[in-house]
Parts: C-alpha cells; sequence; structure tokens
C-alpha cells in the first residue's frame, strides 16, 4: 500500500521526491498529476484548503483497487508559533485544525462546530505521531489551517488563545483530512516551518531553509510511514 503526500505548490513536493534522488515516475490521473518516488505518490494540488481538497479526493478516487493508499500526508512549509517551533524546525500535527471555520458573532468567533454542524479538527494516528516526530525530531502539536495567513501580533495572540499549543499554521491541512476521511482514509500532516507567526516580515522567511528540512525530513519519514502502513494493513485484515 502506498502513500499519498499532497503539497500546496511544485517547490515543496519537489523538495519531498528529492529525499529519492533521481527523476520521479510521473503518472497523469483525473484531476492530478503524481510524482512517484519511493513509497509516496506526490501532488502539488494548490493553496488553500479547498484546492488541496478537491486535489485529494481526486488522487484518491483514481487509485486502483490493487493499490489503494494506506494514508495521505499533508505537508509542505508553514509559518511557525514561537517559542515552539522556531524557523527551520519541523512540526508534526497532532491535530489538524480548521481554525477559521465557523462564524464572527459579537461575543466572538464560534467554530463551525459551535453552530451544530460539520466539524473543525482530525486526529492523526497517535502512534505514527510519536514515531515521526521520534524520527525526525519534529515538534508534536496541533496545525492550524488557515484560510488567510497570519499577519498580526493581535492575530497571532487570537489564534494562540483560541487553540493553546498550537505549533503551526498553514493552508491546506484541513481539506486533506477533510478528503481523506471522506474515503476512510488516516490523514497526517508534516510541515517544515519557514517564517514566524505574527506580524508579516517576508524579507526574514527562509524558504530555502524550509524546503531543505522537508527534503530531510521525507528521508527519514519513510522507513516509519512504510512501516506503520504494514502493520496497520494487517490489524485490518485481523479485524
Amino acid at each position: 500500500m502506498r502513500v499519498l503526500v499532497v503539497t500546496a505548490v511544485p517547490a515543496e513536493r519537489d523538495a519531498v521526491t528529492r529525499a529519492f534522488g533521481g527523476d520521479p515516475e510521473v503518472r497523469e490521473v483525473p484531476g492530478a498529476r503524481l510524482h512517484r518516488a519511493g513509497p509516496f505518490d506526490v501532488l502539488a494540488g494548490g493553496a488553500g484548503p479547498a484546492a488541496a481538497a478537491a486535489a485529494t479526493a481526486f488522487a484518491l478516487a483514481a487509485a486502483p483497487a490493487s493499490e489503494p493508499y494506506a494514508l495521505v500526508v499533508s505537508a509542505g512549509i508553514g509559518g511557525g508559533f514561537a517559542p515552539a517551533a522556531p524557523v527551520g524546525s519541523l512540526v508534526v500535527a497532532t491535530g489538524i485544525v480548521a481554525a477559521d471555520l465557523g462564524a464572527e458573532t459579537p461575543d466572538g468567533f464560534v467554530p463551525v462546530t459551535g453552530l451544530g454542524f460539520g466539524r473543525d479538527a482530525f486526529l492523526p494516528p497517535e502512534a505514527l505521531v510519536r514515531d515521526v516526530a521520534a524520527a525526525t525530531g519534529a515538534v508534536p502539536g496541533p496545525v492550524l489551517t488557515v484560510s488567510t495567513v497570519t499577519g498580526s501580533a493581535a492575530r497571532t495572540a487570537e489564534l494562540l488563545a483560541a487553540h493553546p499549543g498550537a505549533v503551526a499554521e498553514a493552508m491546506e491541512g484541513f481539506g486533506v483530512a477533510e478528503a481523506a476521511a471522506g474515503l476512510g482514509v488516516p490523514a497526517l500532516e508534516l510541515r517544515a516551518v519557514s517564517n514566524t507567526v505574527g506580524p508579516r516580515d517576508r524579507a526574514a522567511w527562509r524558504i530555502g531553509d524550509a524546503l531543505a528540512a522537508l527534503t530531510e525530513a521525507f528521508g527519514k519519514t519513510a522507513p516509519v510511514v512504510e512501516s506503520w502502513t504494514h502493520h496497520d494493513r494487517h490489524d485490518r485484515h485481523r479485524d
């Protein structure tokens, strides 16, 4: 069983496949172009939760019955909350959280679950999160999915007040997890930190360093997910 990795942009996709050297095999499926490297099929699905969800759903639906996906990983770079996740570090999500899906009210923000419908978080498999963190040195914690990148101290404080312990924000994780859940596939989110969440300072971003960290992380993650998917498959067969 293989693992689907969904990034936002080609630079992130290529950072993942670079961990395995050579030129990846490229496979065209309806709605997606997959780059196969190691145990991973990697696609650049677009920025934001809607594009990520659509690309993930297309790729999962196109998988042949003889080779289904055992896991979906939302991956790329993102902003880290100081001091938990400094620039250049890695984070792995203990929860994939839709931080701005809901409604503004006179009393403040109400998440979609508070409105009585939908869900606002997915929990990746605990054992897998633990093993990936141990293998890569990634900081475990909630990773927030936002449709608008945070650019002020006030908004940073709001997010941390609403989601204590959050380690990072990005724009695709919840969309990927939503699509994966619809087809009964577990999801994971792994990010390299390119900038600190807070007042926007584009000159301080370290995108190249974060992409290099992402490459190194996936080299270390491959044997972990291969072992996990092997055991998960056997557990499902016993059930």
